[in-house]
């Protein structure tokens, strides 16, 4: 489970895109996923496609391992697909029994849905997978800091958030150790129907949570031994830099965007 989980991980690999300022992975990533929300056709998400791929070369990201470590949320796409499949009509009737109809419209819906949010989640794990958790949570800082003026705590939410991605890995690792511990015993995880898999997966989540919860508490005590207060203003020790590069980044969005609304304005 840990070696497919991804989400949260940072690969410490030498690349243009590792090099950047994360203020400008954030930023791009962040209109990316604006942009994505405007794509109605499939020449308009293959375009999107075709800037994420760059991206991930660019990142030395490898396809395989990138959709290897998706997989776990491969189950809610599936399910986003089926729900839009029969619940959305429109279109021409391919399929019709009883109650049960499937329409063009339908299959059409599902795809750009599933794609969308393939996209969005691609694209948010490699920001992950090229940027530091703490150069991260600096960047979100940064970036959030005129909030502060209308008494936004930017400082909290910068810190719950580098908890979180910290967590993701040690939580998955745990995972990993329950369902090795409910294996030796004799429990059967990887086998049988859908139902017995989701049912057999069930008792791992209470020592899950229970460990989460555990840790959640350890770390708080830990805060407040070392004196950590909420309230005080702090420093940053690492200083962010941008370059020309990070520029660059960000000024390739009007291109980007241009191109898509071309596509959108052409009706391809």
């Amino acid at each position: 489970m840990k070696n497919k989980f991804i989400i949260g991980r940072y690969l410490p690999l030498d690349s243009i895109v590792h090099r950047m300022d994360p203020r400008a992975k954030l930023a791009f990533v962040f209109f990316y996923i604006v942009l994505v929300f405007f794509c109605h056709s499939f020449p308009m998400y293959g375009w999107m496609l075709l800037v994420l791929l760059i991206f991930m070369y660019c990142g030395k990201i490898k396809l395989f391992y990138l959709l290897k470590g998706l997989t776990p949320i491969l189950f809610f796409l599936i399910f986003t697909f089926l729900m839009h499949l029969f619940l959305t009509k429109g279109g021409t009737t391919l399929f019709s029994w009883k109650f049960i109809s499937i329409d063009s419209g339908g299959i059409k819906e599902g795809s750009f849905i599933s794609m969308r949010l393939m996209f969005i989640m691609m694209a948010s794990t490699i920001m992950t997978l090229t940027t530091n958790p703490i150069a991260l949570t600096d960047a979100f800082d940064k970036i959030l800091s005129p909030l502060k003026v209308v008494k936004v705590p930017v400082q909290q939410l910068s810190m719950m958030m580098s908890i979180a991605l910290r967590f993701i890995p040690t939580l998955m690792e745990e995972l990993d150790k329950i369902i090795l511990a409910q294996k030796s015993r004799g429990s059967e995880i990887s086998s049988g129907s859908m139902g017995q898999r989701i049912k057999a997966f069930i008792p791992l989540l209470i020592p899950l949570f229970i460990s989460a919860f555990q840790r959640a508490e350890d770390l708080a005590i830990a805060m407040e031994v070392r004196g950590y207060d909420v309230n005080s203003k702090r420093t940053s020790f690492r200083k962010l830099e941008w370059h020309w590069k990070d520029t660059l980044l960000i000024g390739s969005l009007i291109p980007i965007a241009v191109i898509l609304f071309v596509l959108k304005y052409l009706g391809v």
